[in-house]
This record gives C-alpha cells, structure tokens and sequence, in this order.
C-alpha cells in the first residue's frame, strides 16, 4: 500500500515539473514485451520514461537502475525496488578466472594426424577430394543465454526478459552531456541475440536534462517528452557495430519528430 501511495505521489510530482508528455511517433503503447532504448542524460532518465508510459504498461515495464547510485541510501533502494520495480545492474563486470586449459591426449593428436594423412594420400592418388568442413552452426538464442556468465552485467536483464517482463535501457551505458547520444555499446545488441521475438522501441528523451542538472538537489520545472520511434530489429547476418549504429541514429532521428 505504501508503494503505491508513493507512485502516484511521484507521478504527480514527476507531471507537475515536467509535463511528463509521451508522443508515440512510430508506434502505439502497446502490452506486448518490448525493450525500450533511449538517451540518456541524466539519473532522472529512468524516472520519465516511468511516468510517460501508460499505467497498464508501467506494471510489465522494468527500468535498468545503475545499483552503485540507487543503493547508496535505504530511501533510494525502496524506491526503485518498491515503485519502479528497477533492474539493477554492475557498471563493472566482475573479472572471472579463464577456464584452465585442458590437456590433449597424445593418441588424440596421433590419430588427427594419421586421418589428415590418410586424406592426403586419397587427393594425390587422383581419389576423392576430402569432404570440406561444414561452416560453424550459429548458437541458437538460448544457447547463448546459457553460456552468459551470472558475473556478466546483462545477467539481470536476461532474467527479467525471461520472466516476460519489458525493459528499459540506456545503451550508452553513461551519461552523456552533448547534443548527440555517445555510441552504442554492445548490450542492445547481445540482447536482439537472445531475445528475437522482443519488440526493439527507440525513444528519445528531451530536455530532462535541465530538470536535473548534474550535480543539483533541487529539480526544476521544465517542459520535458518522451518520443517514441518505430521498432527496430536486428537482421540476419548483421555485423554488432551496423546493427547499433542504426538504432542509435533511430534514436536521434526522433529528436526532430
């Protein structure tokens, strides 16, 4: 009961300074599971977004919380477990020890070596060709959801998408202070890997970077939207860098919309 007081008290605080104004461009609010990818500029990024989404969709949607900020006070952390329901997520990965390597067993290596002869042998002889190597078979979405260390910062993500729930996140991965978001770093894009059926949504924030600027306490009344653009999705046989530099240049195309 308490957490829902608070929402709806930070609701109306958030549309008093802000306007809080959800313009949905190239798609409409929709429940289905969506990962929301926008600018980021300030702490109070993950807050808007919050309140411009519909109430239906603020219940399925999970903002990600950098966990050294919003765990620094007993307050902070209600917060954003209690009303935002936050993701947390390491802005460090932690270093985990290389596999020790595995020994090869001398017959092992006796017996590729004879077969390669023996093919040898066959070319020369005016035999067959050897059968050439099958191509490595791409890893399926699970499979490369398995093969996630619990270490790896996507981890709590990974879980929230599993569950079914929708996300929001900040691919530059810090905040950024020009006019332009930094590059993409490869989260979205390992994410599009994993989870295909998941509706990629660019957004753009503008002007909440006034409200709070870094460093203040106190917030200020400004005139703040949220812009959501057309999905986007990641193409078979698409390389990580194309595919993230055309959902960043999605995200700054909707600054003008």
């Amino acid at each position: 009961m308490l957490a829902k007081l608070m929402s709806f008290l930070l609701l109306g605080i958030v549309r008093f300074l802000t306007g809080s104004q959800a313009r949905w461009y190239g798609c409409p609010p929709k429940a289905e599971q969506r990962i929301y990818f926008a600018n980021h500029q300030s702490h109070a990024d993950m807050v808007l977004i919050w309140a411009a989404l519909p109430e239906e969709l603020r219940s399925i949607t999970r903002p990600i919380a950098a966990k050294d900020y919003w765990t620094k006070t007993p307050f902070r952390q209600w917060i954003t477990t209690a009303v935002f329901n936050a993701v947390y997520v390491d802005r460090q990965a932690t270093p985990t020890r290389p596999p020790a390597p595995v020994a090869t067993e001398p017959v092992g290596v006796l017996q590729a070596l004879a077969t390669a002869a023996a093919d040898a042998d066959t070319a020369m002889a005016g035999g067959p060709d050897p059968s050439p190597e099958a191509p490595p078979r791409a890893p399926t979405p699970e499979e490369l959801r398995a093969a996630l260390p619990e270490s790896d910062p996507l981890a709590p993500l990974v879980r929230a998408l599993e569950s079914g729930d929708s996300i929001v996140i900040f691919p530059e991965g810090t905040r950024g202070h020009g006019d332009e978001p930094q590059p993409f770093k490869s989260g979205l894009f390992k994410l599009a890997q994993m989870f295909p059926q998941v509706v990629l949504v660019p957004a753009w924030i503008n002007n909440v970077q006034r409200v709070m600027p870094k460093g203040e306490v106190v917030p200020v009344p400004i005139l703040c939207s949220v812009t959501f653009g057309e999905p986007v999705q990641l193409e078979a046989g698409e390389a990580r860098r194309p595919f993230l530099d055309r959902a960043r240049r999605a995200v700054i195309a909707l600054r003008e919309v």
